[in-house]
Protein backbone atom coordinates (compact mmCIF):
# COMPACT_ATOMS: atom_id res chain seq x y z
CA UNK A 1 0.00 0.00 0.00
CA UNK A 2 0.82 3.84 -0.59
CA UNK A 3 1.78 5.52 1.97
CA UNK A 4 0.35 9.12 2.18
CA UNK A 5 2.82 12.06 3.46
CA UNK A 6 4.03 15.12 2.98
CA UNK A 7 7.26 15.07 4.69
CA UNK A 8 9.88 13.89 2.59
CA UNK A 9 12.06 12.39 5.23
CA UNK A 10 9.67 9.72 5.68
CA UNK A 11 9.29 9.00 1.97
CA UNK A 12 13.19 8.68 2.17
CA UNK A 13 12.42 6.59 4.99
CA UNK A 14 9.99 4.30 3.05
CA UNK A 15 13.36 3.13 1.19
CA UNK A 16 14.51 1.27 3.42
CA UNK A 17 18.12 3.18 3.08
CA UNK A 18 18.86 2.28 -0.54
CA UNK A 19 21.47 4.35 -2.39
CA UNK A 20 19.16 7.09 -3.93
CA UNK A 21 21.43 9.99 -4.82
CA UNK A 22 20.00 12.03 -2.78
CA UNK A 23 22.32 14.28 -0.23
CA UNK A 24 21.58 14.04 3.41
CA UNK A 25 23.27 15.14 6.88
CA UNK A 26 21.89 15.70 10.33
CA UNK A 27 22.76 17.70 13.01
CA UNK A 28 21.41 18.67 16.70
CA UNK A 29 20.73 21.64 18.57
CA UNK A 30 19.80 20.43 21.91
CA UNK A 31 16.95 18.30 21.98
CA UNK A 32 16.24 19.33 18.10
CA UNK A 33 17.50 17.31 15.46
CA UNK A 34 17.98 18.83 11.51
CA UNK A 35 17.97 16.74 8.78
CA UNK A 36 18.70 18.46 5.34
CA UNK A 37 18.51 16.30 2.53
CA UNK A 38 19.29 17.78 -0.93
CA UNK A 39 18.25 16.44 -4.25
CA UNK A 40 20.18 17.35 -7.11
CA UNK A 41 19.33 14.56 -9.67
CA UNK A 42 17.02 12.88 -11.74
CA UNK A 43 17.60 9.60 -9.70
CA UNK A 44 17.13 11.59 -6.61
CA UNK A 45 13.73 13.01 -7.75
CA UNK A 46 12.63 9.79 -9.28
CA UNK A 47 13.78 8.21 -5.89
CA UNK A 48 11.90 10.12 -3.81
CA UNK A 49 8.64 11.37 -5.40
CA UNK A 50 9.83 15.04 -5.21
CA UNK A 51 11.06 18.07 -7.54
CA UNK A 52 14.85 18.95 -6.63
CA UNK A 53 15.51 21.23 -4.52
CA UNK A 54 16.31 20.84 -0.16
CA UNK A 55 14.11 19.46 1.79
CA UNK A 56 14.72 20.25 5.93
CA UNK A 57 12.87 18.53 8.53
CA UNK A 58 13.23 19.80 12.12
CA UNK A 59 12.09 17.40 15.13
CA UNK A 60 11.42 18.29 18.33
CA UNK A 61 9.82 17.65 21.26
CA UNK A 62 5.72 18.17 21.02
CA UNK A 63 4.64 21.73 20.35
CA UNK A 64 1.74 20.26 22.84
CA UNK A 65 3.45 20.03 26.03
CA UNK A 66 5.41 23.19 25.44
CA UNK A 67 4.02 26.30 26.90
CA UNK A 68 6.47 28.49 26.07
CA UNK A 69 8.28 28.50 22.58
CA UNK A 70 11.21 26.21 22.89
CA UNK A 71 13.97 28.46 21.65
CA UNK A 72 16.27 25.72 20.16
CA UNK A 73 13.41 24.85 17.60
CA UNK A 74 13.02 28.53 17.13
CA UNK A 75 16.30 29.32 16.06
CA UNK A 76 16.82 26.02 13.90
CA UNK A 77 13.56 26.76 12.07
CA UNK A 78 14.92 30.96 11.86
CA UNK A 79 18.39 29.82 10.87
CA UNK A 80 17.05 27.17 7.88
CA UNK A 81 14.72 29.81 6.07
CA UNK A 82 17.63 32.57 6.35
CA UNK A 83 19.71 29.63 4.59
CA UNK A 84 16.65 29.44 1.67
CA UNK A 85 15.89 33.61 1.82
CA UNK A 86 17.14 36.36 -0.50
CA UNK A 87 19.00 38.51 1.86
CA UNK A 88 17.37 41.70 0.61
CA UNK A 89 13.78 42.53 -1.26
CA UNK A 90 9.82 42.27 -0.03
CA UNK A 91 8.85 38.64 1.08
CA UNK A 92 5.02 37.66 0.72
CA UNK A 93 4.11 35.31 3.86
CA UNK A 94 0.96 33.04 2.91
CA UNK A 95 -1.13 31.52 5.45
CA UNK A 96 -2.86 28.46 3.61
CA UNK A 97 -5.85 26.71 5.09
CA UNK A 98 -9.35 27.08 6.14
CA UNK A 99 -9.98 28.69 9.80
CA UNK A 100 -12.85 27.02 10.08
CA UNK A 101 -11.74 23.52 10.27
CA UNK A 102 -8.99 23.34 13.29
CA UNK A 103 -6.37 20.75 12.05
CA UNK A 104 -5.95 22.71 8.60
CA UNK A 105 -6.00 26.25 10.70
CA UNK A 106 -2.42 25.76 11.22
CA UNK A 107 -1.44 28.33 7.86
CA UNK A 108 -3.50 31.14 8.99
CA UNK A 109 -2.73 31.30 12.55
CA UNK A 110 1.17 31.08 11.75
CA UNK A 111 0.13 34.29 9.23
CA UNK A 112 -2.10 35.99 12.01
CA UNK A 113 1.50 36.17 14.04
CA UNK A 114 3.80 37.26 11.20
CA UNK A 115 4.31 40.82 11.74
CA UNK A 116 3.40 42.89 8.08
CA UNK A 117 6.07 46.06 7.56
CA UNK A 118 5.48 47.08 3.77
CA UNK A 119 2.71 49.61 4.83
CA UNK A 120 5.50 51.34 7.05
CA UNK A 121 7.08 53.02 4.24
CA UNK A 122 11.01 53.34 3.81
CA UNK A 123 11.73 55.35 6.76
CA UNK A 124 12.59 52.64 8.94
CA UNK A 125 13.88 50.17 5.96
CA UNK A 126 16.41 52.71 5.45
CA UNK A 127 17.53 52.92 8.88
CA UNK A 128 17.94 48.67 8.73
CA UNK A 129 15.89 48.35 11.32
CA UNK A 130 12.68 46.25 9.19
CA UNK A 131 12.35 44.21 6.34
CA UNK A 132 9.06 44.90 4.21
CA UNK A 133 6.61 42.00 4.74
CA UNK A 134 3.43 41.32 3.28
CA UNK A 135 0.97 38.78 4.71
CA UNK A 136 -2.13 37.03 3.51
CA UNK A 137 -4.28 34.01 4.78
CA UNK A 138 -5.90 33.11 1.01
CA UNK A 139 -8.77 31.03 2.23
CA UNK A 140 -9.94 27.80 0.52
CA UNK A 141 -11.15 27.00 -2.93
CA UNK A 142 -14.40 26.37 -1.44
CA UNK A 143 -14.73 29.89 0.43
CA UNK A 144 -13.76 32.14 -2.41
CA UNK A 145 -13.96 30.26 -5.92
CA UNK A 146 -10.26 30.68 -6.46
CA UNK A 147 -7.19 28.69 -6.12
CA UNK A 148 -5.00 29.44 -3.58
CA UNK A 149 -1.97 29.61 -5.46
CA UNK A 150 -4.15 32.11 -8.07
CA UNK A 151 -4.58 34.21 -5.30
CA UNK A 152 -0.97 34.37 -4.73
CA UNK A 153 -0.02 34.53 -7.58
CA UNK A 154 -2.28 37.76 -8.15
CA UNK A 155 -0.40 39.33 -5.76
CA UNK A 156 2.67 38.30 -5.87
CA UNK A 157 2.35 40.21 -9.50
CA UNK A 158 1.39 43.42 -7.91
CA UNK A 159 4.05 43.75 -5.08
CA UNK A 160 6.99 42.00 -6.59
CA UNK A 161 8.22 40.04 -3.50
CA UNK A 162 11.86 38.94 -3.78
CA UNK A 163 10.81 35.60 -1.80
CA UNK A 164 7.06 33.58 -1.14
CA UNK A 165 6.78 31.68 2.00
CA UNK A 166 4.05 29.48 1.88
CA UNK A 167 2.76 28.24 5.58
CA UNK A 168 0.27 25.01 5.61
CA UNK A 169 -0.77 22.47 7.63
CA UNK A 170 0.76 18.81 6.61
CA UNK A 171 -0.31 14.86 6.75
CA UNK A 172 2.54 12.82 8.35
CA UNK A 173 2.78 8.95 8.64
CA UNK A 174 4.23 8.18 11.90
CA UNK A 175 2.57 9.07 14.64
CA UNK A 176 5.75 10.54 16.37
CA UNK A 177 6.04 13.07 13.94
CA UNK A 178 2.83 14.79 14.37
CA UNK A 179 2.64 18.01 16.48
CA UNK A 180 7.01 17.91 16.86
CA UNK A 181 7.94 18.26 12.99
CA UNK A 182 8.57 21.09 11.00
CA UNK A 183 9.52 20.50 7.40
CA UNK A 184 11.47 23.61 5.11
CA UNK A 185 11.74 23.38 1.29
CA UNK A 186 12.37 25.41 -1.16
CA UNK A 187 10.10 23.80 -3.63
CA UNK A 188 6.51 24.86 -2.98
CA UNK A 189 4.05 22.61 -1.89
CA UNK A 190 0.29 21.37 -3.21
CA UNK A 191 -1.99 22.34 -0.82
CA UNK A 192 -4.61 19.04 0.54
CA UNK A 193 -2.11 16.69 -1.22
CA UNK A 194 -1.29 14.68 2.30
CA UNK A 195 -5.08 14.21 2.51
CA UNK A 196 -5.89 13.23 -1.15
CA UNK A 197 -7.17 16.52 -1.99
CA UNK A 198 -4.56 18.32 -4.36
CA UNK A 199 -4.83 21.15 -5.32
CA UNK A 200 -3.07 23.49 -7.65
CA UNK A 201 0.84 23.83 -7.03
CA UNK A 202 2.05 26.74 -5.56
CA UNK A 203 5.95 27.03 -6.48
CA UNK A 204 8.46 29.21 -8.31
CA UNK A 205 7.52 27.74 -11.19
CA UNK A 206 4.12 28.58 -10.99
CA UNK A 207 4.73 31.70 -8.94
CA UNK A 208 7.44 33.19 -10.59
CA UNK A 209 9.62 34.17 -7.52
CA UNK A 210 11.64 31.85 -4.87
CA UNK A 211 8.80 30.16 -2.98
CA UNK A 212 9.65 28.40 0.70
CA UNK A 213 7.45 25.98 1.82
CA UNK A 214 6.77 25.68 5.58
CA UNK A 215 4.46 22.84 7.44
CA UNK A 216 3.70 20.94 10.67
CA UNK A 217 1.87 17.86 10.50
CA UNK A 218 -1.41 17.96 12.25
CA UNK A 219 -2.90 14.60 11.03
CA UNK A 220 -2.33 11.23 9.83
CA UNK A 221 -3.94 9.36 6.98
CA UNK A 222 -6.27 6.81 8.88
CA UNK A 223 -5.26 3.38 6.41
CA UNK A 224 -2.04 4.18 6.63
CA UNK A 225 -1.76 4.47 10.37
CA UNK A 226 -3.52 0.95 10.52
CA UNK A 227 -1.53 -0.18 7.82
CA UNK A 228 2.03 0.79 10.07
CA UNK A 229 0.05 -1.31 12.83
CA UNK A 230 0.31 -4.31 11.20
CA UNK A 231 -3.44 -4.48 9.90
CA UNK A 232 -5.33 -4.41 6.73
CA UNK A 233 -7.92 -1.25 5.49
CA UNK A 234 -9.94 -2.26 2.95
CA UNK A 235 -12.93 0.00 4.48
CA UNK A 236 -14.03 2.56 1.82
CA UNK A 237 -14.85 5.29 4.66
CA UNK A 238 -11.58 4.68 6.39
CA UNK A 239 -9.24 5.24 3.25
CA UNK A 240 -10.74 8.61 3.09
CA UNK A 241 -9.78 9.28 6.76
CA UNK A 242 -7.46 11.09 8.93
CA UNK A 243 -6.59 11.07 12.11
CA UNK A 244 -5.68 14.10 14.41
CA UNK A 245 -4.64 14.19 18.54
CA UNK A 246 -7.93 15.23 20.63
CA UNK A 247 -5.21 17.66 22.18
CA UNK A 248 -5.26 19.34 18.03
CA UNK A 249 -6.19 23.21 19.43
CA UNK A 250 -3.30 23.15 21.92
CA UNK A 251 -1.11 21.70 19.10
CA UNK A 252 -2.11 24.55 16.73
CA UNK A 253 -1.80 27.42 19.20
CA UNK A 254 1.54 25.99 20.17
CA UNK A 255 3.03 25.34 17.02
CA UNK A 256 1.71 28.46 15.52
CA UNK A 257 3.13 30.99 17.80
CA UNK A 258 6.66 28.82 17.76
CA UNK A 259 6.35 29.20 13.73
CA UNK A 260 5.42 33.03 13.26
CA UNK A 261 8.17 33.66 15.87
CA UNK A 262 10.53 31.86 13.46
CA UNK A 263 9.75 33.64 10.92
CA UNK A 264 9.78 37.10 11.97
CA UNK A 265 13.13 36.37 13.85
CA UNK A 266 14.49 35.34 10.30
CA UNK A 267 12.60 38.31 8.19
CA UNK A 268 13.99 40.76 10.56
CA UNK A 269 17.36 39.70 12.05
CA UNK A 270 18.25 43.53 13.00
CA UNK A 271 15.61 42.91 16.17
CA UNK A 272 16.20 40.99 19.16
CA UNK A 273 13.83 37.93 19.39
CA UNK A 274 12.63 39.12 22.71
CA UNK A 275 11.36 42.53 20.48
CA UNK A 276 9.98 40.58 18.55
CA UNK A 277 7.77 38.36 20.69
CA UNK A 278 6.39 41.33 22.27
CA UNK A 279 5.28 42.89 19.14
CA UNK A 280 3.45 39.49 18.42
CA UNK A 281 1.38 40.37 21.76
Amino acid sequence: MAIRTDLAIELREAKDGADDGILCETLDIGEVKITRMKVDSKRGEQSLGRPMGRYITVEAPPFVGEYEINENCRIAVQNELQRLLPENGTVLVCGIGNTQITPDSFGPRVGSGVLSTRHLGDELSALGQLRKVAVISPGVLGQTGMETGEVIRGVADKINPSAVIVVDALAARSLDRLGRTVQISDTGLIPGSGVDNARNEISERTIGVPTIAVGVPTVVDACTMVSDFGGECDSQRAKSMVVTPREIDLLIAHAAKMTAHAINCALQSQISADDLLALMG
